[in-house]
Formats: C-alpha cells, sequence, structure tokens
C-alpha cells in the first residue's frame, strides 16, 4: 500500500512589542487588530480539524501567541500534535547555514524544549526554517536526537527511488533520514491551481507510482493565502480516508516501517525558497517578494553584517558577565535574526523594522556596554539603503521607528 504525507509548516514572525509583549495595531490587518488575529481566524481555526490526518510543525513564538489569544484551536493544535504528527522547529526561524553553531545549537535545544513541554513527548522531526540546510545544521540536530528533517527536491543531489528517505552523514560522523517532498505537486498546491480543486490534488497524488508521496507547504496556505484552501485540504484527506489503495501519515510512522536504505548528499547551503542557495538572506540576489517592482536590495548585506557583528559583541558580553544579565539577552540576540526581515523588497518594510527592535531590546539588557553596542550598530546600518529616499538608510529607520517607538517607561 502507497502512503501520503502532507505537510504543513505553519509560521508567522514574532510581532510583539520586546518592551511590552503586546502586538501593535497592524492597520493592514484590518478589520482585525494584527495579522496574527486575522491568520488565526482564516487558516488556523479552520484547518485544526484536519491536522491529526496531517504532518505539521508550528513556529514556537506563533504556538505562544496562540496559547493565549486563540486557546481553542491551540488545544486543537496540541490534541493533534499529541497524536503524533506534529514535528519540532527551532525556537526562532533562523537560516541556520548563516548562524555560527553556538545559535544552531541553542535554537535546536530551545525548539525541542519547547516542543516536550506542549506535546509531552520528544520530537523525532526537526522543520528548518526555510528548509535551509548545510552540513552542520544536519550535525547539530543529529547531535540532539532528532531523526529526521525534510528537504526540497534541489536540495540533494540524487533523491532515493520510490519517494523513500535517505540517510545523510554528516562530517561530524552522525547519521539523519532526510525525506524529500514532491516538488511539483507541492507547487501545484502552494501557487494553484490543486488547492482550489480536490478531485485533481487527489489525482495527482495517487496517480505516482512511488511508495511514498510527500507535499509540503506553508500552513497558510489554507485558508489565507488560498481563501477556501481550508475546504479543499478537509476534503482531500477525507477522500483519500476512504480509499483503499493508499494510506494517509505522517514522516514519523513512514520511517519506523521503511528505513532509508540509500544515502543521499546534500546541496549546501540551500533552501527552498532561494535558488540561489540562501542568498536571499545577505544578499542582493534578485530574489523579490513583487518581481514586477524596480526596487534593490542593496541593504540586505549590510542589514546582515550589522547584526553579525552585534551578535559577536552580545554574545561576547553575555559570556563575561553571565548571570547578572536578563535572560531575556539571549532571546532578542536570536530573535533579531528572523528570516523575514531579509526576505521583503526594502529594510523599511515592518518585518525588517521587528529585527531591528529585538536588536535594540537586546541592546538595551545589556547593561553599561549599550551606549557602545548601539553606536556600532548604528555606523553599520548607515551602510543599508532603503528603497525610499524618505526613509534613507537602516540607521535612520533605527532612530526614527525603532527607537522612536520604545515605550517611555520601558527599562532594562
Amino acid at each position: 500500500m502507497r502512503s501520503i504525507v502532507i505537510h504543513g509548516h505553519f509560521y508567522q514572525p514574532p510581532r510583539d512589542d520586546p518592551w511590552t509583549g503586546t502586538i501593535p495595531l497592524e492597520p493592514n490587518a484590518a478589520p482585525f487588530h494584527d495579522w496574527n488575529e486575522r491568520i488565526e481566524r482564516e487558516c488556523y481555526a479552520r484547518v485544526a480539524p484536519s491536522l491529526a490526518s496531517m504532518s505539521f510543525d508550528f513556529g514556537p513564538t506563533l504556538l505562544e501567541w496562540m496559547e493565549h489569544h486563540a486557546p481553542g484551536t491551540y488545544a486543537a493544535v496540541v490534541a493533534a500534535g499529541r497524536a503524533g504528527g506534529a514535528l519540532a522547529m527551532p525556537y526562532h526561524h533562523l537560516i541556520l547555514p548563516l548562524s555560527p553553531r553556538r545559535d544552531k545549537v541553542t535554537g535546536v535545544r530551545w525548539g525541542i524544549a519547547d516542543f516536550r513541554r506542549r506535546f509531552g513527548r520528544e520530537p523525532e522531526g526537526m522543520w528548518l526554517p526555510e528548509t535551509a540546510v548545510d552540513d552542520e545544521t544536519l550535525d547539530v540536530l543529529a547531535a540532539e536526537g532528532i531523526r529526521f528533517t525534510i528537504l526540497a527536491p534541489h536540495q540533494v543531489e540524487r533523491a532515493p527511488g520510490d519517494g523513500l528517505a535517505g540517510w545523510y552523514r554528516t562530517s561530524g560522523g552522525r547519521r539523519i533520514a532526510v525525506f524529500i517532498y514532491d516538488g511539483a505537486i507541492s507547487h501545484d498546491v502552494a501557487f494553484g491551481p490543486l488547492v482550489r480543486d480536490a478531485a485533481a490534488w487527489v489525482e495527482r497524488l495517487t496517480a505516482t507510482p512511488n511508495q511514498l508521496v510527500a507535499v509540503a507547504t506553508d500552513g497558510e496556505t489554507y485558508g489565507h493565502h488560498h481563501k477556501g484552501g481550508d475546504v479543499v485540504l478537509a476534503r482531500v484527506l477525507e477522500t483519500l480516508a476512504r480509499r483503499g489503495d493508499v494510506r494517509v501519515e505522517s514522516f514519523a510512522t513512514f520511517l519506523a516501517r521503511r528505513p532509508p536504505e540509500e544515502e543521499v548528499r546534500i546541496v549546501a547551503p540551500s533552501s527552498w525558497s532561494c535558488p540561489h542557495g540562501v542568498e536571499r538572506w545577505r544578499a542582493e540576489c534578485g530574489c523579490r517578494a513583487a518581481p514586477e517592482r524596480a526596487m534593490h536590495q542593496r541593504w540586505r548585506a549590510p542589514l546582515r553584517a550589522a547584526l553579525d557583528w552585534l551578535s559577536g559583541e552580545l554574545h561576547a558580553v553575555f559570556e563575561r558577565e553571565g548571570r547578572p544579565l536578563p535572560p531575556e539577552l539571549e532571546r532578542h540576540a536570536l530573535r533579531m535574526f528572523t528570516s523575514c526581515g531579509w526576505f521583503f523588497d526594502d529594510i523599511a518594510g515592518i518585518e525588517s523594522v521587528i529585527v531591528l527592535r529585538s536588536a535594540a531590546r537586546a541592546i538595551e539588557l545589556a547593561g553599561s556596554d549599550a551606549s557602545r553596542l548601539e553606536a556600532g550598530l548604528l555606523d553599520r546600518l548607515a551602510l543599508a539603503p532603503s528603497n525610499d529616499p524618505s526613509v534613507g538608510s537602516g540607521r535612520e529607520l533605527y532612530l526614527n521607528r525603532v527607537k522612536a517607538g520604545i515605550p517611555r517607561h520601558a527599562h532594562a
């Protein structure tokens, strides 16, 4: 009997203000207060009944928000995850190949701890943000007890036949299973037409002779990116459940029954959403959210360099002073690398402002080093030009939209 796994990666950037813990009003999310509320209503609440039949991961920071602001949906997610379909995710949505091993280990360990607290078990698999991968990333996962991850077809040199997983052996001598999702079917679900046509989707899934057909998309595909996509997803799962020739299951149950037989080599560094590897998060590689608009991304490299410098300085302060510093310092030193800060087309977008807010909060928590760190960051942000002349550079953006927005009563 052939197997089908449908995976959803559910994630939103942490939108809460680092000083107050509340999410500022986001007018373009109207009629809702913010995008978390809007997407929860359009997608998460609607998809929750289908999760028991899916493989899925939720970003820990998104689950933290849901736990307090959408408790009914959160309870449904936890129940489905405890039944076996959930994968872990690193605590923050970092591009791990661009992070030093220290940060890779922290993100993975925090992600595992968060998963254990919520789902009451150890995670078998872990979803990599943007499926961004290199050898060291997989070595860290394997060292922390993760048994498998999921990659795009172009991220392996040669995929095993029959849709099966392959073993990857790291340079550190560890082994981890790698599943490869079906690129063509996943694309046609994420961008249409399959997300609008349950019968066509089922036909595509069942037409392949492979032992395993895996589909992976952003979870927000179902109801947010495509209105009604949640209904189509439910109909697909119900139709497949009635068939006697296929088994709808999770990666973990398939792996337990069919461990890998072949070894695979990865393309590194690589990701599922940038054909240039991981350049979208550090360079002007040409990837844009709105290709029709003539906007440069010359700001990406200076923004990455500025935060890399700040991160190194913050880690040095933390390791030197340790316990006297607020524990939140490390959290914001990692959160400022949230991937969406580089994903879009200009540094003046809300996503880049979000990462700079975390940088500002981390600097504030560094105590007596704060003035020196902020001066160094501003010098480097001055090299990151916005497409909007009225914004100027990252320096002005930081001063006018980040620092100016810090609540007056805030303190370290």
